[in-house]
């Protein structure tokens, strides 16, 4: 079987797991990844619950998470690995994008 073209860490799924469990939202719900235009360096990431696919989404499965990621995302999140950390100074989703070229200092933002 092919290596999808995202991937969640074990970590990942486990913390999107418990929080769509503390969501009121229906079977078909997931997580939503996009690239938007914004931040210092021109692009940033969005994540958020979606209830369902739209149309054109290509959707992946991990562990019963369900991933949604629209075709012109896709195209900067390909390869991206999608990890969960949670330190002593911070906690957060974090994205091991081969396509970020250069971040800018917050971290908010990068280029492609």
């Amino acid at each position: 079987m092919a290596t999808p073209m995202i991937q969640l860490s074990e970590r990942a799924v486990a913390r999107v797991r418990e929080l769509l469990g503390k969501e009121q939202l229906p079977p078909t719900a997931g997580l939503r990844l996009a690239v938007q235009g914004g931040g210092c360096s021109g692009l940033s990431y969005a994540v958020r619950f979606d209830s369902q696919p739209a149309t054109r989404d290509k959707v992946f499965e991990f562990e019963g998470v369900r991933v949604f990621v629209d075709p012109k995302s896709l195209i900067y999140l390909a390869g991206t690995v999608l990890d969960y950390k949670n330190e002593l100074m911070q906690s957060g989703f974090v994205f091991e994008n081969p396509h970020a070229g250069k971040g800018c200092g917050c971290g908010a933002s990068f280029s492609a």
